[in-house]
This record gives C-alpha cells, sequence and structure tokens, in this order.
C-alpha cells in the first residue's frame, strides 16, 4: 500500500538533544481551524512533550498558530492535545515513563492518507559530553567525505 505522507514540520533539535529509545505513531485529536493552520505550516514542535494522564496521552506544550479567517473558533494555542493511541501503546508509554524516567517527545507531525499523525519517541537526555561527541564524529565524516571526494576528482 503506497501512502502519501506529507511532513508538515520536523523537532530537529531532539535528536540532538535526546537518545532515542522508541519511536511510536499517533492520531492527534483536532479542531478543523487547527488543521487549517496545519496545511500551512503554522506549527512549533520545539517545546512540545507528552504525558500520559488518566489512562491518556496528551501532548503538550506544540504551538498551532490561530487560523485568521476563523476567528470565532480559534482557542489557545498551546492548548493540550490528546493522542490516539491502541491501550497496549498507552500502558507501555505510562510504564516506561514513570519508571525509567524516559520523556515523551514529538519527532515530527505529519499527514498521512488525509490525516494527521504524530511520530513520538521515548528518549533519554543526552549529556553535553555526549552532544559533544556526535558534534565531533559528524565533523570527522564530513571530513573523510571531502576527502574522498577530492581524491575521486584528482
Amino acid at each position: 500500500m503506497d501512502e502519501k505522507i506529507k511532513i508538515i514540520v520536523k523537532n530537529r533539535r531532539a535528536r540532538f538533544y535526546y537518545e532515542v529509545i522508541e519511536e511510536f505513531e499517533a492520531g492527534i485529536s483536532l479542531i478543523g481551524a487547527e488543521v487549517k493552520s496545519l496545511r500551512s505550516g503554522r506549527v512549533s514542535l520545539k517545546e512540545a512533550y507528552g504525558r500520559p494522564v488518566h489512562g491518556e496521552v496528551f501532548l503538550y506544550g506544540m504551538h498551532i498558530a490561530p487560523y485568521a479567517p476563523a476567528s470565532h473558533q480559534n482557542l489557545d494555542p498551546r492548548r493540550p492535545r490528546r493522542l490516539l493511541l491502541h491501550k497496549w501503546q498507552i500502558k507501555r508509554i505510562t510504564g516506561k515513563v514513570q519508571e525509567r524516567g524516559l520523556t515523551l517527545v514529538p519527532l515530527k507531525l505529519y499527514f498521512k492518507a488525509g490525516k494527521v499523525k504524530v511520530q513520538l519517541a521515548l528518549v533519554r537526555g543526552k549529556s553535553k559530553i555526549d552532544r559533544r561527541e556526535d558534534i565531533k564524529r559528524r565533523d570527522m565524516e564530513r571530513d573523510v567525505e571531502r576527502e574522498l571526494k577530492d581524491a575521486t576528482r584528482g
């Protein structure tokens, strides 16, 4: 089945600051005006995080800019939004967040078959040393690629 996926926004800093342990795909409960705003790309995942509350999982801190033509229906741009997950996924997330001190962070927001989906990840924070090592490793790989490219031109 070839499903069309259109990425709305990615949380590019998430993989830099966190080590991804496990990923989930979830639907998200939105109102029509919010979907229109998403279609125009007016959303930010910068400070967003997920939290299980009473057997449900909510996404906090995601900013969806108000859609101007629907001014009568505009809500708080940072309101908590309910995530649509299977019961076993909610139990798994709840258990891991409570026991192991992991955090639930959205990695990207996208349209899949006309529905808005969120790719969530259970993450553990990286230390400053780990982040520096990642930067060094990336720089070394870039230098090696550049050297190989120059050698083949030569």
